[in-house]
């Protein structure tokens, strides 16, 4: 049953929304009653969802609240060509197993945000795999060579001679078929994915004559202010630890918290300017944070996420539940040490870290990269603002 508010339809198109086609159009049918289609694609280019996704996602469940059909799409085959949006140099394409090995969990992590009893989930292999020439040419004839190099990130490479591979022109061509193939109403996505949704409505038209409508979300910046990847580091995941997930939020750079209020929470606008009115950055920070792992992990956790941050942050103390790494050597090289502790990812990244002092052991600054541990049992390692472990003697 298609719910008809005024109210709740005014909030749906305007927060967090960067731009809608067309916003009249939309909104009238919304208020006529009529039973939308609508969805939002992602690539599993990656494993893990963000709260950048995260955004998008709580759009589609609000559209599927309202008694509209809402389908979660995994792009599980254009993620084997790569969105060329924002790129700088031509993505590296994926293979079929690491892409099946990426949204393995998507569903699980979604679930975080999505009801799935309200929501279905589709694979744009369904169709896109059955293309063949002939479709894959018809497709190409609705749009010109001078139409694909008007996109900034192509008309960049030009300027720098690097490499534009003929299959990027296909992606946006293959992202837009997806609106064809599930004949959609409406599209969700990213403000930087306009490009790709306006082929999907000139695709739309030209294969069903309907106008496809398009909403697009403002972007939620990582936290040190660029866009949200894992290339960065700089991402807030949903699988985040409710600690490392307050941690996060408290590292971000003041000038985006409001748009993290938007964005990131559900808490009402009259509500978020009193806190930006009444509260210093540090504390609008914690409130925020605790907010989010709230809505992700419940109150209780986003209290001891709180608590846990003061110990380590404003009371200079070593938190009390920390993972143990056990150990029978007696002289451990310090990027050994880290490595091994599962601190970081590569040796490089231990010794960048060590070289800013961000390694600490029993309190005491490791600046040496070279430098060989003597192992003491119950001995604490800190690395980085977050990450401890204490060491066991075997």
């Amino acid at each position: 049953m298609i719910k008809i508010d005024q109210q709740k339809i005014e909030e749906v198109l305007t927060r967090g929304v960067s731009e809608i086609i067309v916003k009249e159009d939309l909104q009238k049918k919304l208020l006529s009653g009529k039973r939308l289609r609508i969805y939002f694609g992602v690539d599993p280019t990656g494993a893990l969802l963000h709260l950048g996704h995260a955004v998008v996602l709580r759009k589609l469940r609000e559209f599927a609240d309202l008694g509209h059909e809402a389908i979660l799409l995994i792009g599980d085959y254009t993620a084997r060509i790569g969105d060329p949006t924002g790129r700088d140099i031509t993505r590296v394409p994926l293979m079929e197993h690491q892409i099946k090995k990426n949204f393995k969990d998507y569903k699980k992590q979604a679930s975080k945000i999505l009801n799935f009893s309200k929501i279905k989930i589709k694979y744009n292999s369904t169709w896109l795999s059955k293309l063949k020439l002939e479709g894959i040419l018809k497709l190409s004839s609705h749009f010109t060579v001078q139409q694909m190099l008007h996109r900034d990130m192509f008309f960049n490479r030009m300027r720098e001679d690097v490499a534009i591979n003929q299959v990027e022109f296909i992606y946006p061509l293959m992202q837009g078929y997806d609106s064809v193939a599930m004949d959609v109403d409406l599209e969700l996505g990213g403000n930087d994915q306009m490009f790709n949704m306006m082929v999907g409505r000139q695709l739309q038209k030209a294969y069903h004559n309907k106008d496809k409508d398009i909403l697009t979300t403002k972007l939620l910046l990582g936290t040190d202010g660029r866009k949200m990847s894992k290339t960065y580091d700089n991402a807030i995941y949903l699988t985040d630890s409710p600690k490392n997930m307050f941690g996060k939020i408290m590292s971000i750079k003041d000038e985006l918290i409001g748009d993290y209020f938007e964005l990131a929470t559900e808490l009402p606008k009259e509500y978020i300017e009193e806190i930006k009115k009444n509260l210093n950055p540090r504390d609008q920070k914690a409130l925020l944070a605790k907010e989010i792992v709230k809505m992700y992990y419940g109150e209780k956790e986003a209290n001891k996420a709180e608590e846990e941050f003061n110990v380590i942050f404003r009371d200079k103390e070593i938190p009390t539940d920390i993972p143990v790494f056990e150990t029978n050597k007696i002289i451990y090289p310090i990027l050994d040490l880290l490595f091994d502790a599962k601190l970081t990812e590569s040796k490089n990244d231990a010794k960048r870290v060590i070289e800013g002092g961000g390694v600490h052991i029993n309190k005491e600054k490791i600046t040496d990269w070279k430098k060989e541990v003597e192992i003491k049992d119950e001995m604490v390692v800190q690395f980085g603002k977050r990450k401890f472990i204490k060491i066991k003697l075997k």
